[in-house]
């Protein structure tokens, strides 16, 4: 499937409506790094991202630390963010606000 890169414009209004993504400097990928109570909570917010990036054939780099999930996004076949990575990026934050204090 062919993953078309989004404009500049079109990544900051999208990342303007993401709370704590953070855009690199080099304008290819975008990161955030969530924190949960503890371990189950990180590894249910894991599970729950993972069955969303199968939906939408579009995996995460991502790394785990006890209750901390750092999240990388980016779209290597097309050289930098699509929508594909919006589209995870806001599942993921759907799936970090049931697990919200």
């Amino acid at each position: 499937m062919k993953y078309e890169k989004l404009e500049p414009a079109a990544i900051d209004e999208n990342l303007a409506g993401l709370s704590g993504w953070t855009l690199a400097a080099d304008r290819l990928s975008m990161s955030k790094s969530f924190k949960f109570r503890n371990f189950v909570e990180a590894f249910g917010f894991m599970a729950e991202a993972a069955l969303a990036a199968e939906k939408f054939n579009h995996h995460p780099e991502w790394f785990n630390v006890y209750s901390r999930v750092d999240v990388k996004l980016t779209t290597h076949d097309a050289g930098g963010l699509t929508d594909h990575d919006i589209k995870l990026a806001k599942a993921m934050e759907k799936a970090a606000a049931r697990r919200a204090d």
